[in-house]
């Protein structure tokens, strides 16, 4: 499995601004209550983000020769697909956060903060998720192994 690249979490988290600029911007409209994430939801966040990083931590202690035990490739499977899964969940939710940010600093009337403060804790609970679903992933990489390496880097020659 390929790690998480930067291009991905980047357009994730614009299209999450979008999206969530968006959905409050609809309901504004519609003349319904904007949504305001609950207090719940970036403390699930977080303890998701460390959950993650908690269960990746035996597999880097098997993968750096920390322990003689093997390394459980069900397990390790598991962790890392759970580390990209929450990858690309926390890119969405940081840039839902930011959207609901914005939108509520964009009104003509000054929100109260009873309504930012839900949706910058949501930002900052699903930059955790993404933090330490992006930590969780470069400690489930397996090192290279010497006789896994190629010396030859360019193209191969014939010799004369």
């Amino acid at each position: 499995m390929k790690r998480t690249s930067a291009v991905t979490v980047v357009v994730l988290v614009f299209a999450g601004a979008v999206l969530g600029g968006l959905a409050q911007l609809a309901l504004a409209t519609s003349g319904r209550p904007i949504f305001a994430p609950p207090f719940t939801l970036p403390v699930a966040l977080a303890a998701i983000g460390v959950i993650v990083v908690v269960m990746a931590v035996p597999i880097r202690r098997m993968t750096r020769g920390g322990t003689t035990a093997p390394v459980d490739p069900f397990y390790a499977a598991r962790v890392v697909t759970l580390a990209k899964a929450s990858a690309l969940s926390g890119s969405v939710g940081v840039g839902a956060g930011i959207g609901f940010v914005l939108y509520l600093l964009s009104r003509a009337v000054s929100p109260a903060l009873t309504t930012v403060a839900p949706a910058v804790a949501t930002l900052v609970g699903a930059a955790v998720l993404l933090a330490g679903a992006l930590i969780a992933e470069a400690m489930c990489r397996v090192p290279p192994r010497d006789d896994d390496r190629d010396d030859s880097d360019g193209p191969v020659r014939a010799r004369s």
